[in-house]
């Protein structure tokens, strides 16, 4: 039986700040998105196979923004917008 991805890393929630533009109200204001981080463990779980292996060392630390969303900071607008201009996965 292989092994799932998620065997290969270890996930932790992770907030990074990021400078966007409310399309409603036009102000900029610095949000903090949340990402999961998913670093690569130091060694391969025991029940591993050698495709397993082969999967294990291509692998490599990234980040996965999950929030596609945010609600405006400015409180006369307060409307919520999708973020569209970032990244939704970003290699350590």
């Amino acid at each position: 039986m292989n092994l799932q991805e998620r065997d290969f890393f270890d996930e932790t929630p992770r907030p990074k700040p990021a400078q966007l533009v409310c399309p409603h109200c036009r102000q900029p204001n610095q949000y903090a998105l949340m990402w999961i981080e998913r670093r690569k463990k130091t060694a391969l779980p025991a029940r591993a196979d050698a495709e397993d292996r082969v999967r294990f060392a291509k692998a490599q630390s990234y980040l996965v923004r999950r929030d596609d969303k945010v609600s405006c900071l400015n409180p006369r607008c307060r409307k919520t917008f999708e973020i569209s201009g970032l990244q939704t996965v970003v290699f350590l």
